[in-house]
């Protein structure tokens, strides 16, 4: 009874163990790594996913963040990244920081074909994707917001987030205050 019953646990203990080990998920992108079609980056609570999509039936593909936990049909795209530059062949095409900073969407000749604007740059460039759905370049030991390079929440798309700020230095103050 006993040998069985720590077979049992053991098979219980793969069985929930192993899928984890399989299907690991970054929200992160270093200096290292790239991002092609098919990749995704999550959030590290889940919230929010990074990747290439088309919208509706388009043959079109962009770069953008979604919800994660809503049915795959019933996708919902919060931020777009190359919205005036719209893909139609992503076979060779990647996401990626580079070692100054820049999150730059590149083609198979390594043309940019979008990119983050920043003026200054940091030791251990990294993108993040935020539980917010706020995708930010920053320094990987530096959390401060005020420190990030570039942060999406800055270039607003039609759908506006919990955290997001409006109006002018992007300071979220009541309507009141200016009357």
């Amino acid at each position: 009874m006993g040998t069985i019953f720590f077979l049992l646990i053991f098979l219980l203990s793969f069985y929930y163990c192993i899928p984890k080990i399989i299907s690991t998920t970054t929200d992160v992108i270093t200096t290292n790594q790239s991002i092609a079609d098919g990749e995704t980056v999550v959030s590290s609570g889940g919230t929010f996913e990074l990747g290439f999509f088309s919208p509706n039936d388009s043959t079109k593909r962009y770069i953008g963040i979604w919800y994660k936990q809503i049915l795959p049909h019933m996708q919902t795209v919060v931020w777009v990244a190359n919205r005036e530059k719209p893909l139609t062949n992503t076979s060779s095409v990647v996401l990626k920081v580079n070692k100054w900073g820049i999150l730059a969407l590149l083609n198979g000749k390594n043309e940019m074909i979008w990119s983050t604007n920043t003026s200054r740059s940091v030791q251990n460039p990294v993108a993040v994707l935020l539980d917010s759905g706020n995708l930010v370049v920053k320094d990987a030991n530096d959390d401060n917001p005020e420190n990030f390079l570039w942060q999406s929440f800055h270039f607003p798309t039609d759908t506006h987030l919990p955290e997001m700020k409006l109006g002018k230095n992007l300071k979220n103050t009541a309507i009141v205050e200016k009357l």
